[in-house]
């Protein structure tokens, strides 16, 4: 049997034959925001790499207070490019958050939410979260006095709210403090539960992405403009495989010239160190809940914080419902409150840093 017919085989007996049709149908529009289109299969590209290398990893690690720290550090010494391996797994992670932010930001300017894609910026934002949790549990596995310090204040800021928040610690911790049981928690919930609920939300975003199509931006729409059409494929797939090359080599690049080190195993009976902070996607969050007072009247300054982060979480996750129609007055005011929301969030990060 010739290669073709092989092909034929496996399209036949996968019935894949209408999705070939819709590929070859199927065509993006192009206008002078569609550079953004690409950002969103360039997250897939990350995830798919953080699988990859995860795996590789898993296969070596120990989530246990004595192998923690020394089976990373067997990775790096004494496998073969084990220390690219583990570089690769967490500069992805952080280009992965990047760009997941760079898709949102993009998708709300150009007001892609808007009807009938409310859900899939439901799922997209979703995704985001996700993304920074899977950053949040996978900070704590290396097992050293940073790591451990972090996640005791992170894990700590929950206690805030009222009724669920001490329960809701004691479940990210697997008790009062962050022990090994915490360890083995968060490699679970970073391995095991993190994955199945990213796969499931992936597959919604992307089967919604495909019955809705590709948005037009809003001005283009209200002026009916009429735009020029590329194909999906090949040209599309073209273009999208260029850019995950440069992709590709600017992770490899930076992977190499920078990967990060290993500190000494963790001491729980050690103090924190000072100037202990998260990731970087993390600094506004972790500097606004520093410049809340120790208590505002009868209630916690910390508690005031939580409750008005939470409530913007949950605006931003609605928001194409709170908007109304994107071209109004309501409209104009989302935008403005994303671009003061974006100057926040870089003046506390450096703020932060500083």
């Amino acid at each position: 049997m010739s290669a073709r017919g092989v092909v034929n085989w496996f399209v036949d007996r996968l019935a894949l034959k209408p999705i070939l049709d819709y590929m070859h149908k199927k065509e993006v529009p192009q206008h002078h925001h569609t550079i953004w289109y690409y950002t969103g299969s360039s997250i897939l590209l990350f995830l798919f790499i953080q699988i990859f290398t995860g795996i590789l990893l898993a296969f070596y690690y120990q989530p246990t207070l004595e192998g923690a720290n020394a089976s990373v550090g067997r990775i790096m010494t004494e496998l073969p490019l084990g220390w690219l391996v583990r570089s690769i797994h967490s500069w992805s992670a952080t280009f992965m958050i990047a760009t997941a932010i760079i898709h949102m930001l993009a998708i709300w300017f150009t007001k892609s939410y808007r009807k009938p894609r409310e859900v899939t910026w439901m799922t997209g934002f979703l995704l985001l979260v996700c993304s920074m949790m899977f950053g949040f549990t996978g900070y704590l596995l290396p097992w050293d006095d940073l790591s451990l310090a972090a996640t005791k204040v992170g894990t700590n800021i929950p206690k805030a709210i009222p009724i669920v928040g001490t329960w809701v610690t004691q479940l990210l911790r697997g008790g009062d403090d962050v022990t090994g049981d915490t360890l083995t928690r968060f490699f679970i919930f970073h391995v095991c539960v993190l994955p199945l609920l990213v796969f499931a939300i992936v597959a919604v975003h992307i089967l919604l992405v495909q019955k809705e199509g590709m948005s037009i931006p809003l001005k283009d729409e209200v002026e009916k403009k009429k735009l020029p059409w590329l194909p999906f494929w090949p040209n599309f797939i073209i273009r999208e495989t260029m850019i995950w090359l440069v992709l590709l080599g600017f992770l490899l690049t930076i992977s190499v010239l920078f990967a990060p080190s290993l500190e000494p195993t963790a001491d729980l009976m050690a103090p924190a160190p000072e100037g202990v902070k998260p990731e970087w996607y993390f600094l506004f969050l972790f500097q606004t809940l520093k410049i809340f007072p120790a208590n505002i009247g009868p209630v916690s300054g910390e508690f005031v914080a939580v409750v008005l982060i939470l409530i913007a979480v949950v605006a931003i996750f609605f928001m194409p419902f709170l908007e109304g129609k994107p071209h109004g007055k309501r409209g104009k005011l989302v935008t403005y409150g994303g671009i003061i929301g974006v100057i926040y969030a870089i003046a506390m990060s450096i703020w932060s840093l500083l």
